[in-house]
């Protein structure tokens, strides 16, 4: 009867996102009166699982999962939870979770609920508060089935660290054939992916050029963000499409979102209006960022943004 969690990792190591999960299944968990049982998928150092809340530790090492397959990732999950008899699924918000979420609540003939911001205000009915209107409200949602999967905002909950220690037991699931073969995987190579980061610094066609994106990295780099772009700066080949962020891109989920050059399309904002605070650097005092923003400077980039790194910098090296 443990709630159930679904941890990812890259490259044996967990994403950031696991971590949220499992303290946000601690959670749920101490409100049901029950514990966290997380499922590691050709992971290392799956004890490091029980610092945040994690009492068990499914551990699964098969080559055929090495890269993401959501038939084959949602047949795992699932028969990990009938073992654990589990009436709780936990989940991400990232693209593999919510390719695989749908499978797995056919399979478990569960309700599902994506995009959850908080703990459960009642475990009976189960009830959950989740964004709603490209994050513009917010549903109490009841999930009524006898098996409930929740769909984890990023960022929503956060990291909580928890006093408790893991068992790690192998799990040796049947995995089904998908009838896809992966032959090759691209992966962006930013220091910090832009679904884990906390900080995002985007640029858009303000910039004028690729050979001006520099100063973004630059920015990114003293602020410890991933890097990222407007659907028309990777429509015309100055970044990779991998970094557009937006409604039809990357939902972006961070503590902090800075947009430079972007004049702020409503597909844009739909697709980050989830990150909590939000900074805007353009010339027109009228784009439409300036209405969804937290603070907003009016000025141009190529002198704000120089100035910004400058103070940054030196603000660091006092603090040091």
């Amino acid at each position: 009867m443990s709630v159930l969690v679904y941890t990812e990792s890259e490259n044996g190591k967990f994403k950031k996102a696991a971590l949220e999960v499992v303290s946000y299944a601690k959670a749920v968990a101490d409100q049901m009166g029950t514990t966290v049982t997380a499922v590691a998928i050709n992971a290392d150092d799956n004890e490091s699982l029980g610092a945040y809340g994690a009492s068990k530790v499914l551990s699964v090492k098969d080559d055929s999962l090495n890269n993401f397959n959501a038939k084959k990732h949602a047949a795992v999950i699932e028969q990990a939870a009938k073992n654990e008899s589990a009436k709780v699924v936990v989940l991400s918000s990232s693209a593999d979770s919510k390719y695989l979420a749908p499978l797995l609540a056919v399979g478990l003939d569960a309700g599902y609920v994506s995009n959850v911001v908080e703990a459960p205000s009642s475990t009976s009915p189960f009830t959950v508060k989740r964004t709603a209107f490209t994050n513009k409200a917010f549903a109490n949602t009841e999930i009524n089935t006898d098996v409930k999967i929740v769909g984890l905002s990023n960022n929503s909950f956060g990291v909580v660290e928890a006093s408790g220690s893991a068992s790690v037991e192998d799990f040796s699931p049947s995995i089904p054939d998908s009838g896809v073969n992966v032959e090759s995987v691209d992966k962006a190579t930013d220091k910090v992916s832009i679904a884990d980061a906390e900080v995002v610094v985007s640029g858009g066609r303000g910039l004028k050029g690729p050979e001006n994106w520099g100063m973004i990295e630059e920015l990114a780099d003293v602020l410890g963000a991933a890097t990222a772009c407007s659907k028309p700066v990777s429509d015309l080949g100055w970044r990779p499409h991998g970094e557009h962020v937006g409604q039809t891109g990357k939902p972006v989920a961070s503590n902090l979102y800075i947009a430079i050059g972007i004049s702020g399309a409503i597909q844009h904002l739909a697709g980050i209006n989830a990150s909590k605070v939000k900074v805007v650097v353009n010339t027109d005092p009228e784009a439409p960022f300036f209405k969804a923003a937290d603070y907003g400077v009016v000025g141009d980039a190529f002198e704000v943004v120089p100035a910004l790194i400058e103070k940054l910098k030196a603000f660091k090296a006092q603090n040091a």
